[in-house]
C-alpha cells in the first residue's frame, strides 16, 4: 500500500521560498510510469494541480505558477519536493502531494499540510 506524507514548515514570511517535501513509502517513485504530483488547495476554492515529476525525472508544471516552481526529486530517500519562490499571502493553502497514473487518477494521496505565509 503506498503511502506518501508531506513535510515542511507551516509558516512562511513572504517574498521567501516555501519548501516541501513528499516522502513516499511502498512504492519507489522511480516506477513506470507514475506521476508524483504537487497540488494545493487556496481557500475556499478547488484544487490546484501545480506540477510533477515523472518516474524517470521528467518535469511539468502549471503554466500560471511555472516562472515560481520547482519539484525535484532525490530517489535515495524516494522523496520529491516542491519549492515555490516568492510567495505571498496568496499562496496560503493546504499543499497535497498525490500519484497520478497512467490512467490519470490520483490514486494516492498524502494527508496535505497546511502553509501560511505571513509575515
Amino acid at each position: 500500500q503506498v503511502q506518501l506524507q508531506e513535510s515542511g514548515p507551516g509558516l512562511v514570511k513572504p517574498s521567501q521560498t516555501l519548501s516541501l517535501t513528499c516522502t513516499v513509502s511502498g512504492a519507489s517513485i522511480t516506477t513506470d510510469f507514475y506521476y508524483w504530483c504537487w497540488i494545493r488547495q487556496l481557500p475556499g476554492k478547488g484544487l490546484e494541480w501545480m506540477g510533477a515529476i515523472t518516474y524517470s525525472g521528467s518535469t511539468y508544471y502549471n503554466p500560471s505558477l511555472k516562472s515560481r516552481t520547482s519539484i525535484s526529486r532525490n530517489t535515495s530517500k524516494n522523496q520529491f519536493t516542491l519549492q515555490l519562490s516568492s510567495v505571498t499571502p496568496e499562496d496560503t493553502a493546504v499543499y497535497y502531494c498525490a500519484r497520478e497514473g497512467s490512467d490519470y487518477r490520483f490514486g494516492a494521496w498524502g494527508q496535505g499540510t497546511q502553509v501560511t505565509v505571513s509575515s
